[in-house]
């Protein structure tokens, strides 16, 4: 796939976006304002995302190692 053929796909893709939302009906500062709020909105989930699922992955991980019967290595055993 060479350069060209892929930014004529991009551009395809956005004129796509473009007719998904409406937006080319919009005026140029109402499509910076709902272009922001967007790629805002975007980030702040991509960040969350980022944040949130690695802190549930390592308790699932937690949850099954204590399920199949093994002991983390950090625990202290009870009885000496």
């Amino acid at each position: 796939m060479d350069i060209k053929s892929t930014k004529n796909y991009l551009y395809w893709l956005f004129c796509q976006f473009e007719l998904i939302t409406c937006s080319y009906l919009m005026e140029p500062w109402e499509k910076l304002l709902f272009y922001s709020f967007n790629i805002t909105m975007l980030v702040m989930f991509l960040y969350t995302t980022y944040i949130f699922a690695a802190a549930h992955v390592i308790t699932a991980f937690q949850f099954f190692w204590h399920f199949l019967g093994t002991q983390h290595e950090n625990s202290v055993s009870v009885l000496k």
